[in-house]
């Protein structure tokens, strides 16, 4: 008796273009679909990943020494690991979930359940990362240094909170483009490893550059509010700390933040992608269909 064994191909290439567009869609549409205790559970651990990566850049950006380029780039290496553990750890991220926009666009997902989607992602989110700032604070990494870390918690806060409300606009849309076209590289990944290297360089950029991610600011602004409050923290800092407020914080940072990274990911990644590998499918099955017809 003869046995054949076949042996299984191993793809190594990543996904092109068109393969990752359907990739998106199909995520998409599984993800509208999660039933709202799971996207809220899922949505709080892509928060307190976050948290983490913000939690784990504001370490490594205080007292590091380097240079204005330099610094920024370890800050934005570290803060990587939010985001790498939100797409191999599996969890709900309000901004990644912005590509979602692809499905409905393809009618695969309603508009109720985008904005459904959005909506308990983006709570989840707020408690994940207001979780994890308030357990820092509770571990007394504000002293670190002689509260160093705790002064540069407040420095970050407040330098976010002293941008204008069209600046956070525009870099939030430069963040969510960055951070989406992480998202999008990761559905061409075959491996892990993979999907970690695809994370880096877009993470690292827009943390780099200055740009506004609103799940982000969720942690960083409230830890620098919870940072203000500690005595050794202000004497180290050595000046009354202006805006640092949580009404400033929703209005002039978060909100536009949010808008910016909407437009930012739904618009100029998912619809544009969208746009040029699934609208042109669609109108050749309609013309398809018509000479059917016909």
């Amino acid at each position: 008796m003869s046995t054949t064994s076949e042996t299984p191909i191993v793809h190594l290439d990543a996904y092109c273009g068109p393969e990752i567009a359907k990739r998106a869609l199909a995520a998409g549409e599984s993800k509208s679909k999660l039933p709202f205790l799971g996207t809220l559970i899922l949505g709080i651990l892509a928060g307190a990943y976050i948290a983490m990566g913000s939690d784990f850049y504001t370490i490594v950006s205080t007292s590091n020494g380097l240079g204005f380029g330099m610094a920024k780039l370890v800050g934005g290496l570290a803060f990587s690991l939010g985001l790498i553990l939100v797409v191999v750890g599996g969890a709900e991220l309000f901004t990644g979930n912005n590509l979602i926009v692809m499905a409905w666009l393809s009618g695969r997902v309603t508009f109720g359940k985008l904005l459904r989607n959005w909506a308990i992602v983006y709570v989840g989110n707020f408690i994940g990362s207001l979780g994890i700032a308030g357990i820092v604070l509770m571990t007394q990494q504000n002293a670190l240094s002689d509260c160093a870390v705790g002064a540069q918690a407040a420095a970050i806060a407040v330098g976010k909170l002293s941008l204008p409300w069209t600046a956070v606009l525009a870099r939030g849309i430069m963040c969510n483009a960055l951070v989406c076209l992480a998202v999008w590289l990761c559905y061409s990944a075959r491996s892990t490893t993979d999907r970690i290297l695809a994370i880096i360089f877009p993470i690292t950029a827009f943390v780099a550059c200055g740009f506004e991610h609103c799940v982000a600011n969720m942690y960083l602004i409230p830890a620098g509010i919870f940072a203000s409050l500690d005595p050794g923290v202000m004497a180290v800092v050595g000046k009354p700390l202006v805006g640092l407020t949580w009404d400033r914080f929703i209005l002039n940072n978060l909100i536009p933040a949010t808008i910016g990274n909407i437009i930012g990911g739904a618009v100029m990644v998912g619809a544009v992608y969208w746009a040029a590998y699934i609208l042109p499918e669609h109108r050749r099955e309609r013309l398809a269909a018509k000479e059917r017809c016909e």
